[in-house]
């Protein structure tokens, strides 16, 4: 229908003019626009364009809806014009303020202005006000049903709101409007691939890379869906793919998952440094320099998984040990409230706890400088939702990359990485652009509150044989590599009757490596999937069947490898080239176990078999293991804050003093940082 149309020309107004001339039914008219969800865009039209040729009742009918399409719409800009007091006076909010002010004009005169509505519902997503802009969107939906960008941009901020799942129909009906949209198909593999569907995350990559092989983000989500499942028949395409899109300085891999294939330091940094160029410095930083006297030191935990996941309990005792005394804590929660007793944990341990996930970044940076931050924390760095242009607009003194991601970030606004000398030796340094803080035992945070459930499951009831020796991992699926699942299947095949139980979060992983176990000469069934648990110490429990912990190359078991060795099950592991390939060893000797770390896969392999075979020697291990719990460094969280703050105490001492960041170690003085 000419009345139909987003902007109307002259030679519209005429045909619309001749038609009605000509006489038409208007009840199919009006049952027409209503079934193709252009009821309002016809109204306007016919109303501004032909309202002399309209029959009164129908005049009347149309200037109805016209007039509530207008109220609609002020009520939408009037929440809008709401958020405009929470947003900082500078960059974003003029911004803001400049769109709604565009829009607003444009709405008045044309109160179907598609362009208009979407341009201010992208403005409103960039500010992270996505119900308002969900609100924009549904009404450039409701103009142009047939228009696949406005439901493509629909799905995105109901993804970016947290609703993700909810968006796959929005995204599927983009497709159907437009099969051969190849961002379409981006989106869609996306959400998939954060929905664990990764067999048709995979599908949906692999049909956005036949519309447009350059591709790049379909590409990344591709190599990313191929790690989870353990699909290693491409893994050489992808190792080549990486290789050659780092010479080529494009992002073909997210650094988080480049260390789970990376052997090289030097290649991780270099890709850091490629990704910290997406998210520039602010040439406006909010913290000028000035030198806050506080009576304690401000510190705050930036995070998007305050919430039930394994870094963050590991974390937890931490949280609630700071001294109240000398520190006054702020928890930043980027991530909604997930009503588990973790997250009520971790709010009742801060001094103050701010729900910020549906702040901007530029709001969270200013918060943060409003509040006189001295030590900014970011608990993501690389890895999760991140959003480190909150750190970027360097809102704090002192910032700094600790325990969520194992490796440099490459940003210049992030002064220090807390380390300890296993995981960073000395002689890797120059991979590195924070200055790094070697803390005297392990970096990794521990909690001596986790709970064991007092009931351990027989050996049935966790689906495991009633006999034979248990190898375990219950890494995720993407650390484990073709050449330690090789090792791990000639173990099997040597140990008469044992098994390999590993976690089985991910159908097509268990259907993969069931098929790379049987192109191995062993039968599918001898790897047993533990299916996930609801609680916590269940789990925990359970991990008592298992025999010895078997680790992975290049990317470590980290949380995982804490909880077997606090339940009492050895880890054996194999001390890697890069950070997060030298975890499980910085545990292992914190717990008093160094003889569990080798130092290549050769002597891995051998240790295994001995102690496949060795009952009294592992007996004695796990012996020693138990005594050890309660003596050595890894299990002592109260130890391990006092070292932590003792770090941040130095910082922000250097700081104080004046002096620019530098690398130390805990337990020297100030004077002797080198």
């Amino acid at each position: 229908m000419a009345c139909a149309k987003l902007t109307t020309t002259e030679e519209d107004k005429a045909t619309i003019r001749q038609m009605l001339g000509e006489g038409i039914d208007w009840s199919v008219l009006a049952q027409t626009a209503i079934d193709r969800g252009v009821a309002s865009l016809a109204a306007h039209t016919l109303v501004c364009v032909a309202p002399g040729m309209v029959p009164s009742d129908i005049l009347e009918a149309f200037c109805e809806i016209v007039h509530q399409t207008r109220i609609g719409n002020r009520e939408i800009l009037a929440r809008i014009r709401g958020t405009l007091e929470q947003i900082p006076s500078q960059g974003p909010r003029l911004a803001t303020e400049n769109a709604l002010a565009a829009a607003s004009r444009a709405l008045t005169n044309n109160p179907a202005d598609v362009a208009a509505w979407r341009n201010l519902g992208r403005t409103l997503s960039d500010l992270h006000r996505y119900q308002e802009a969900i609100a924009c969107y549904d009404r450039a939906t409701a103009l142009a049903p047939d228009d696949a960008a406005n439901w493509i941009d629909r799905a995105r901020a109901m993804g970016a709101a947290g609703r993700r799942a909810a968006t796959l129909p929005y995204i599927e009906r983009a497709l159907a409007l437009d099969p051969e949209d190849p961002q379409a198909w981006t989106r869609y593999a996306y959400v998939l691939s954060d929905l664990q569907r990764y067999a048709e995350a995979l599908e949906a990559s692999d049909r956005a890379l036949a519309l447009d092989p350059e591709n790049i983000a379909a590409a990344r989500i591709g190599i990313h869906a191929l790690l989870f499942v353990c699909d290693w028949r491409r893994r050489e395409t992808i190792k080549s793919r990486i290789d050659n899109g780092l010479k080529a300085r494009r992002l073909i891999i997210t650094p988080f998952l480049n260390l789970a294939i990376s052997e090289s330091e030097a290649e991780n940094l270099a890709l850091a440094k490629l990704w910290a160029k997406t998210v520039p410095p602010s040439a406006n930083p909010l913290w000028r320099g000035e030198r806050y006297r506080h009576d304690k030191i401000r510190i705050a935990y930036i995070s998007t998984d305050f919430r039930d996941t394994l870094s963050v309990n590991a974390i937890a005792g931490c949280f609630e040990g700071h001294d109240k005394t000398r520190f006054e804590t702020t928890g930043i929660s980027l991530n909604p409230d997930d009503g588990s007793d973790t997250r009520r944990r971790i709010v009742s341990a801060f001094d103050h706890f701010v729900e910020a996930q549906v702040m901007s970044n530029a709001q969270v940076a200013t918060l943060l400088r409003d509040c006189e931050i001295d030590i900014a924390i970011d608990l993501n760095g690389y890895a999760g939702d991140k959003r480190t242009e909150i750190v970027a607009a360097r809102p704090a003194p002192l910032q700094v990359n600790f325990a969520g991601y194992a490796g440099t970030t490459g940003m210049p606004f992030i002064d220090y990485i807390i380390a300890d000398r296993i995981v960073i030796p000395e002689e890797h340094h120059v991979y590195y652009s924070e200055k790094v803080v070697y803390l005297p035992h392990t970096f990794f945070p521990t909690d001596r509150k986790r709970r064991i459930a007092e009931y351990t499951p027989t050996r049935t009831e966790a689906g495991l044989p009633e006999t034979g020796f248990i190898f375990a991992c219950h890494n995720t699926p993407y650390k484990i590599t073709p050449e330690v699942f090789e090792i791990w299947m000639r173990l099997l095949r040597a140990v008469e009757g044992s098994v390999l139980w590993l976690s089985s979060t991910i159908d097509a992983a268990v259907v993969n490596l069931r098929r790379e176990a049987a192109a191995r000469r062993v039968a599918p069934e001898r790897l047993v999937f533990g299916p996930r648990v609801p609680q916590r110490e269940d789990h925990l429990a359970r991990l008592r069947l298992a025999d010895l912990f078997l680790d992975t190359l290049p990317y470590n078991a980290h949380t995982t490898a804490c909880d077997a060795l606090w339940v009492g099950l050895p880890v054996l592991t194999c001390a890697g080239a890069t950070f997060p390939g030298r975890v499980a060893a910085s545990l292992l000797y914190a717990a008093g176990l160094p003889q569990l770390v080798t130092a290549s896969l050769v002597e891995y392999e051998e240790l295994a078999l001995v102690l496949a075979r060795a009952p009294e020697r592992l007996a004695a291990i796990k012996e020693k293991l138990k005594r050890n719990r309660d003596t050595e460094p890894l299990f002592d969280t109260a130890r391990f804050t006092r070292d932590l703050e003792t770090a941040y105490t130095i910082m922000w001492q250097r700081q104080q003093d004046g002096l620019p960041a530098a690398s130390f170690a805990v337990n020297c003085t100030p004077a002797c940082a080198a």
